[in-house]
């Protein structure tokens, strides 16, 4: 297996569980506040739809659409959510963005589930509620799970990654029926966001004509330079948040 098929899966890996982590917290909401059946029918229909579109959608990219076209798309694709990642990851390691907290959006999340009880029989607002959280948070990971496979045709390693994660995330949910807010999430977006990044750099290249040194090998080089150029974001805000607010 080629090092660039092992960093597809890596990063497939760590951007799905992302995902899964946020889609656990809805999840277990409705099952500890409704129904573990309503949290698992809804949650079911979600995952079967996720499949569908990766089968679809991949595959018929995979066939339809030439190479560097591909690249080009998915290149774009690939910079969009990683510069977004990448944003807020810097944004909360400066400080200038709260950090996200599993356990305050669960509380969210049942007090919500509480304040429409309804008695008896299949409760459709916890059924829809989980199927809402994981198919907006799976989606994400839809796109991600492409993007990555089908530019470098490694869609299985790709969904591969997505799978051990998600078997990770529900396993650590069955065990721990909690939040997995423990999880260091921000470290785990701003991984995701230097990786899709690079690929999304390399790949929009490769489309363009860009003949990089050493073809998938320059990925290193690349994470390397928004690594760099992160750490300069970082210490600059920090540097401006510390003066305005001794000013």
């Amino acid at each position: 297996m080629s090092g660039s098929v092992i960093l597809v899966a890596v990063s497939s890996a760590i951007a799905s569980g992302v995902e899964f982590v946020e889609a656990l917290t809805i999840v277990l909401a409705v099952g500890l506040t409704k129904s573990w059946r309503d949290a698992f029918e809804g949650t079911a229909a979600a995952a079967i739809g996720l499949v569908l579109l990766v089968a679809v959608i991949g595959i018929g990219l995979l066939r339809v659409v030439p190479l560097n076209d591909l690249r080009v798309i998915i290149g774009i694709l690939l910079l969009v959510f990683g510069l977004k990642w990448l944003r807020k990851a810097i944004l909360r390691y400066s400080g200038l963005k709260e950090q996200r907290n599993e356990a305050r959006e669960f509380q969210k999340e049942t007090e919500r589930m509480r304040g429409d009880s309804r008695p008896g029989g299949r409760d459709w607002f916890g059924v829809t509620t989980a199927f809402n959280g994981v198919f907006l948070e799976g989606t994400e990971v839809v796109f991600i799970v492409i993007g990555l496979g089908a530019a470098s045709r490694a869609l299985g390693a790709a969904a591969a990654g997505a799978g051990a994660a998600a078997l990770i995330v529900i396993a650590a949910g069955i065990l721990l029926h909690k939040p997995l807010n423990q999880v260091p999430e921000n470290t785990m977006k701003f991984v995701v966001g230097i990786m899709l990044t690079s690929f999304g750099t390399l790949w929009t290249g490769e489309g363009l004509g860009v003949h990089w040194w050493k073809q998938d090998f320059f990925i290193p080089i690349l994470v390397a330079g928004y690594l760099a150029a992160s750490w300069v974001f970082v210490t600059w805000l920090k540097s401006v948040g510390v003066r305005s607010s001794t000013a």
